[in-house]
C-alpha cells in the first residue's frame, strides 16, 4: 500500500537508513541533504518484528522481505529475496515476500539517473552518473523525495542489490547480537547458517532470537560478506536444478496467484470501456437509449476522451458499450501509409542532430561506398493482461489495486484526476500478467478512480483487448539510414559508418506524459523537434570502425509512443546487424569471419560469437544440402554502459526457412555475457524470454492502422510465436566477474537481425523492413512483394463490439494540456 502521512505512521531513522534503506558510499555526507527520517513502509504484524525498510522477522523464522519492484514475471520477487536469504544466513524455505509501496526508502537511483533528462532536462547532465559524487547525489535526492521506485530497464539489481545486502548483514549481526548476549560470548563469534545463529554447538533459531534481536543497534557500516550472490553458468549439458526455484511459481501454477484482475470488494461491481482510436481521441457522441434493456447495468460515465459502463458483470458493461456506440472525434487520423511517407520526408530533408561520434569528424562527410535504408513499424506490447484496476472511494479516501511500473506516478495522478491529496489516496502494489513497459503508462489508474468516485462504489475496471491496442503507447515507427565508406585499396574494412534515424523523440514524449502528467497531444507537442538520445540508443556499433556517426531527425507524428522491452536497441540493432551482414555479402566475406576482424577492442564479444557459432555448428550460413532451404544468420548485441548496471552481451544465431506462414523460426542458439549471475535460472528464463518476445517483434506485433483504426483487434491477429511454431532455443553463459547485469532486455534486439539474415542465407533476398513479414510474402526459396496492400476503409470511427478481455496492459494519462485532470477540472463526467 502508499506511504502513510507522516503524522500517522511509524518512523525509519537513521539506524533505519543504514538497515538498509540507502545505499553504500556517501551515506553520511548523503543524510546531510535528505529528509532526516521515512515512513517505515514495512510495518510489523502480531508476531512479527521489524528490521528496517527491507526486512521482518517472526516468532515462527519467517523472514519476510519487502520488494519494492513490480513482479512481472521476470522473477524480481525471487532475486532480491534471495539476496536476502544468502546474506542473511536464512533456509530458503522460511523467504516470505511483501510487495512494497512507493517510498522515499527504496529509491532507484540508476534509473533516475538513467532518465535524468526526462525529469530534468536542464540538470541531465549533473545526475546522469550514478556512481559518481556529488552526481549520484542529485539523483538519489531525487528517487527520494519523489519516491521514485519504477520498475523499467533492468535497473532492479543496480538500484536494491546493495540495500538488500546491507540490511540483511545488519539484521544477521542484530540477531548474533541477541544469541551472544544470552551466552555470554562477543557476537562476532557467532554465525549463521540454514537460519538459525551458531556458536559452537549451540544453536537458536531467528524466530526466537528476533524480538530480542529488534531492540540491538546495528554495526556501522554493516558486516557484508566478502561476495556477492553469485551463480557459475555450467560449462556443458543440461541445467541443474534451481538452487533458489521461483517464489511466486507454486502460486501461477495452482491459480492462486492473485492479480489486479482478481480483487473482489463487497458491492463492487464490473465496468469496461471505449476509448477514441488515435487521432481521434475525443468523445463525440454515444446512444445512451439503447442501454435501457441491459439489466445488469449500473451506470455510465463519460469523460473527455473515453466512455465507460458499469454493471453486475463485465460482460452486461461490455454489451451496454455496443449498443451505444460511441463515436469519436480528432484532428489527425493515424495512417500507417501516411507515417512512413512523414519518416520518409524527415529522413531526406530535416537536419539531424548529432548525437554521439567517435574518430574525425572531418572523415564523416566523406562520400559514401554502400548504404541502405531499414523501415521499422511500430509495434503493440501484446501483454498477457490487459489493464486493469479496482478503486474504492470512501470517506473522501480512495484505495487502488493496480499493477503500475511506477506507481508513485500512478497515485499521484489518480489523485490529482479525482480533486484529493495523495495522502488520502492508497495504493496496493499487484504484479502484473506481463507489462513489456505497458505499465508505465496509468491511464488506467485515472479511469478507475475516476469511475468509481462517480459511481459511488467499488468498481474494477478491465480493458477489452482492442482498447489496449488503441490507448496504449506503441514502440515508435522509424526510418533508419545506414550509410558506409571503406578503406582504400580494395579492402572491405569499414572505415567511415553513419547511422541517420528518423523517430519520434519518443522517450522525451513519454517523460512529458509520466514526469509532467501530460496528455498525448500536449506530451507530443512538448517534445517536438527534441534530440532524443534514449530513442536512438544502441544504434553506436561494437566494432572497430575508426569513425561513426549516429544522429537523429525526430519526427512529430500523430500517434502517441512509448518504450517497450529491449528499447530502441530492438530496432537499432536490427539495422546495424543486417547492414553488417550486406557489407560481408558485399565484399564476398563469410558473415562469422567479417565480424571477428572487427571485435580487437571487445573480446568478449568475439568469445561469445565462437561460442554461439560452435553450439549453433555454423556452416557460414550458406543454404543447408537436402529437401529444404534452412538458412543461418547471425547477429550480437551489447547493452548498458557499465557502471552501477553493468554490461550486458549477446551473441544469435538464427534457422529459418520459407514456411506457409511466411517465415518459419526452427531453432535459436544464444551465448551471453552477463556478469556476475545472481540465478541462473532466472537469467535463463529472461534471456528465453526475451528471445521470443523479439522474434514476436520480428514477425509480428506491428498492427497496421488505417483511418486511426488498427486492423488487429485480437492477440491471434499479431502473428505471435506459439507453442508449436515456438522454436528450439538453446541458451548459453560465458562466466563473468563485472557488475550482475539484469539479462531482461538483452534477448529481444537480437533476433530480428538473425532471422533476417538467415533468411537472405537461405533465400537470397534482404529484407529490411520489421516486422520482417510485413508487406512481404515468403513463399518457397524466394521473398516476394504482393500487390498493392488493401485495406479497409471506414467512413466513421466508432467502437464495434470487442473481444473478451485476454487480461492484459495500460495506456495514457487524461490531464488536460493546461494541467487540469479529468476532462476539465475535477471530473467532467455524467452519470446516465
Amino acid at each position: 500500500m502508499s506511504e502513510a502521512p507522516a503524522s500517522q505512521a511509524p518512523r525509519i531513522s537513521r539506524r533505519g537508513l543504514l538497515i538498509g534503506a540507502a545505499a553504500g558510499g556517501g551515506l553520511i555526507a548523503a543524510w546531510m541533504l535528505y529528509p532526516r527520517d521515512y515512513a517505515v513502509p514495512l510495518e510489523p504484524g502480531r508476531g512479527e518484528h521489524g528490521f528496517g525498510a527491507w526486512l521482518k522477522i517472526a516468532n515462527n523464522g519467517v523472514v519476510t522481505v519487502a520488494v519494492p519492484q513490480l513482479e512481472m514475471g521476470q522473477g524480481i520477487t525471487t532475486l532480491l529475496p534471495q539476496i536476502v536469504a544468502v546474506e542473511l544466513g536464512a533456509d530458503w524455505r522460511q523467504i516470505a515476500v511483501q510487495p512494497a509501496p512507493p517510498s522515499g526508502a527504496y529509491p532507484n537511483v540508476p534509473l533516475a539517473a538513467e532518465w535524468a533528462e526526462l525529469w530534468a532536462p536542464l540538470f541531465a547532465g549533473l545526475a546522469d552518473e550514478p556512481q559518481d559524487w556529488p552526481d549520484s547525489l542529485i539523483a538519489e535526492r531525487y528517487a527520494r523525495s519523489e519516491r521514485f521506485g519504477a520498475t523499467a530497464w533492468g535497473t532492479s539489481l543496480a538500484a536494491f542489490e546493495q540495500p538488500c545486502r546491507e540490511a540483511a548483514a545488519s539484521a544477521r549481526a542484530m540477531l548474533a547480537m541477541a544469541a551472544a548476549e544470552r551466552w555470554g560470548v562477543t557476537w562476532e563469534e557467532c554465525t549463521a547458517e540454514d537460519g538459525f545463529i551458531v556458536n559452537g554447538a549451540r544453536r537458536a533459531s531467528f524466530g526466537e532470537l528476533a524480538s530480542e534481536a529488534a531492540s540491538f543497534d546495528p554495526p556501522d557500516p554493516p558486516p557484508l560478506f566478502p561476495e556477492p550472490v553469485s551463480e557459475q553458468p555450467e560449462a556443458f549439458g543440461a541445467p541443474g536444478a534451481a538452487a533458489f526455484p521461483r517464489l511466486d511459481l507454486p502460486a501461477k501454477v495452482d491459480g492462486t496467484f492473485q492479480f489486479s484482475a482478481d480483487i473482489r470488494l463487497p458491492h463492487m461491481v464490473h465496468a469496461s470501456i471505449r476509448h477514441g482510436v488515435p487521432g481521434r481521441p475525443f468523445l463525440e457522441s454515444f446512444e445512451e437509449s439503447r442501454v435501457a434493456g441491459v439489466r445488469s447495468l449500473v451506470g455510465v460515465v463519460e469523460s473527455k476522451r473515453w466512455l465507460a459502463a458499469a454493471a453486475s458483470d463485465w460482460w452486461g458493461a461490455e454489451r451496454a458499450l455496443e449498443l451505444m456506440r460511441p463515436r469519436f472525434s480528432g484532428p489527425d487520423p493515424v495512417d500507417s501509409a501516411r507515417m512512413t511517407e512523414m519518416l520518409s520526408i524527415a529522413i531526406d530533408s530535416e537536419d539531424p542532430h548529432v548525437i554521439e561520434t567517435r574518430g574525425e569528424p572531418g572523415e564523416l562527410n566523406a562520400p559514401s561506398d554502400y548504404s541502405a535504408r531499414y523501415e521499422i513499424a511500430p509495434a503493440v506490447h501484446a501483454a498477457l493482461e490487459t489493464a486493469s484496476a479496482t478503486a474504492r472511494y470512501r470517506d473522501g479516501k480512495l484505495e487502488l489495486w493496480i499493477a503500475a511500473q511506477a506507481p508513485e506516478h500512478a497515485r499521484a495522478a489518480a489523485a490529482k484526476a479525482v480533486g484529493l491529496p495523495l495522502s488520502d489516496v492508497v495504493l496496493y502494489p499487484m504484479p502484473a500478467g506481463g507489462s513489456f513497459d505497458a505499465r508505465l503508462s496509468h491511464i488506467h489508474a485515472i479511469e478507475a478512480a475516476q469511475i468509481a468516485v462517480a459511481l459511488g462504489r467499488p468498481v474494477q475496471l478491465t480493458w477489452p483487448r482492442r482498447q489496449e491496442m488503441l490507448a496504449v503507447p506503441m514502440r515508435p515507427p522509424a526510418l533508419i539510414d545506414v550509410t558506409a565508406r571503406l578503406a582504400g585499396g580494395g579492402s572491405a574494412r569499414v572505415d567511415t559508418l553513419r547511422t541517420r534515424i528518423a523517430v519520434p523523440p519518443t522517450m522525451r514524449e513519454f517523460g512529458h506524459r509520466l514526469f509532467d502528467n501530460a496528455t498525448p497531444e500536449s506530451a507530443i507537442d512538448s517534445a517536438k523537434g527534441e534530440a532524443d538520445p534514449l530513442a536512438v540508443a544502441g544504434a553506436m556499433p561494437v566494432y572497430d570502425i575508426p569513425n561513426v556517426a549516429v544522429e537523429h531527425v525526430p519526427v512529430t507524428l500523430p500517434l502517441q509512443t512509448g518504450p517497450m522491452r529491449g528499447r530502441a536497441h530492438g530496432y537499432t540493432c536490427f539495422a546495424t546487424e543486417c547492414f553488417i551482414d550486406e557489407l560481408a555479402a558485399r565484399a564476398g566475406s563469410e558473415p562469422l569471419s567479417y565480424r571477428m576482424t572487427m571485435l580487437g577492442s571487445d573480446p568478449l564479444m568475439a568469445v561469445l560469437l565462437r561460442r554461439v557459432a560452435g553450439m549453433a555448428q555454423w556452416d557460414g550460413g550458406r543454404r543447408s544440402a537436402g529437401s529444404r532451404n534452412d538458412g543461418q544468420g547471425l547477429a550480437c548485441l551489447k547493452m548498458g554502459g557499465g557502471g552501477a548496471e553493468g554490461e550486458g552481451r549477446i551473441a544469435c544465431v538464427a534457422e529459418a526457412r520459407p514456411g506457409p506462414g511466411g517465415i518459419e523460426v526452427v531453432r535459436l542458439f544464444a551465448a551471453a555475457e552477463i556478469g556476475r549471475i545472481v540465478n541462473l535460472d532466472i537469467a535463463r528464463q529472461q534471456i528465453e524470454g526475451g528471445l521470443v518476445y523479439g522474434l514476436g517483434l520480428a514477425l509480428g506485433s506491428s498492427p497496421v492502422m488505417t483511418g486511426g483504426v488498427p486492423e488487429s483487434a485480437r492477440l491471434a491477429d499479431l502473428n505471435l510465436p506459439r507453442l508449436r511454431s515456438t522454436p528450439q532455443i538453446e541458451v548459453a553463459f560465458v562466466p563473468g566477474s563485472a557488475a550482475a547485469f539484469d539479462p531482461g532486455e538483452l534477448g529481444v534486439g537480437v533476433v530480428a537481425p538473425a532471422v533476417a539474415n538467415a533468411v537472405f542465407a537461405a533465400t537470397g533476398t534482404r529484407i529490411r523492413t520489421l516486422p520482417l513479414t510485413r508487406g512481404m510474402t515468403v513463399r518457397n526459396t524466394e521473398v516476394e512483394e504482393p500487390a498493392a496492400e488493401q485495406t479497409p476503409q471506414t467512413e466513421e470511427i466508432e467502437e464495434m463490439p470487442d473481444d473478451a478481455p485476454e487480461n492484459a496492459g495500460p495506456g495514457e494519462d487524461t490531464t488536460n494540456e493546461d494541467g487540469s485532470s479529468g476532462a476539465d477540472a475535477g471530473i467532467e463526467e455524467g452519470i446516465v
